[in-house]
């Protein structure tokens, strides 16, 4: 077995369940060429990539095709995702995953109640500070207009922007819908487990040839989901997840949000200047 080995590129550690075969240098070192050689073989239709590219391709896409993905992808990367640290290890999370004809019902429920009661449904938690600050206000404008320029909606086009929220709740035509819960009964700091667990979603995706979009939204619905899932009372619908493959044609999916540079939120305390 390859675990505990150390690549020289930190190649993603889930890969080693998933190729145990992979043949080390005398080192402990991994041959790039012979691991991506036995990860293709053994993958069956899937993609090996090194952590770095599957978190720098990850993206929010807001337009799937309507390819389908199996339960046993889906199942996989949920697999995968709960290797995420969580303290002492209370794995605060549930996730309801939704396809077909549930996934249907699901979106119809969400687009009415959105559409005719949106002032009947509030998030049971508080995503987005009640007053804005910098530098995260111009962040945030340069999000929402990057994203209705590429999709050619104007500013004062009211209507259209409210069509384009609306696709959020069919988790923008992606085959397969993540409904994300946290148990109430815990703490602010199992908000951070969830986190990393939504994350790690994210990047196994990337490892699958598929993409994702994180969606705030629908936490506003929580009533309406309860109503089509079985979520129980002491938990609280943190998010939904949109998985599936991407719509290369659609210019939604060209844009690409910025990064500030490392500079500017760490510091460097104690390092050989040198290093």
């Amino acid at each position: 077995s390859g675990e505990g080995a150390q690549s020289n590129g930190c190649l993603v550690e889930f890969m080693w369940q998933s190729y145990p075969n992979v043949v080390l240098e005398s080192s402990g070192a991994v041959s790039p060429r012979r691991f991506f050689s036995a990860a293709l073989r053994s993958q069956k239709g899937g993609l090996s990539v090194h952590v770095d590219e599957a978190i720098r391709s990850r993206k929010s896409v807001r337009r799937f095709l309507p390819a389908s993905v199996p339960s046993s992808v889906v199942q996989h990367i949920l697999s995968v995702a709960a290797r995420a640290p969580s303290g002492n290890n209370v794995q605060p999370w549930k996730v309801y995953a939704v396809a077909g004809e549930a996934r249907q019902r699901l979106c119809d429920a969400f687009i009415e109640a959105a559409t005719h009661e949106p002032d009947r449904h509030q998030p049971e938690y508080a995503y987005y500070p009640t007053t804005w600050v910098e530098p995260y206000l111009e962040r945030r404008r340069r999000c929402g207009f990057g994203l209705y320029a590429s999709l050619g909606i104007a500013r004062d086009d009211a209507a259209a922007r409210e069509r384009q929220m609306l696709r959020n709740y069919t988790f923008f035509d992606a085959p397969v819908g993540l409904l994300v819960t946290l148990d109430r009964r815990l703490n602010t700091g199992s908000f951070m487990d969830l986190g990393m667990f939504i994350q790690n979603i994210l990047v196994a995706a990337r490892a699958q040839g598929l993409h994702t979009c994180a969606q705030a939204a629908f936490a506003w619905f929580h009533k309406v989901a309860r109503a089509q899932l079985p979520i129980s009372d002491h938990e609280i619908l943190a998010c939904g997840i949109a998985l599936g493959h991407e719509d290369l044609s659609a210019p939604e999916n060209a844009f690409i949000t910025e990064r500030t540079d490392v500079e500017a939120f760490a510091s460097f305390h104690g390092f050989d200047p040198q290093s």
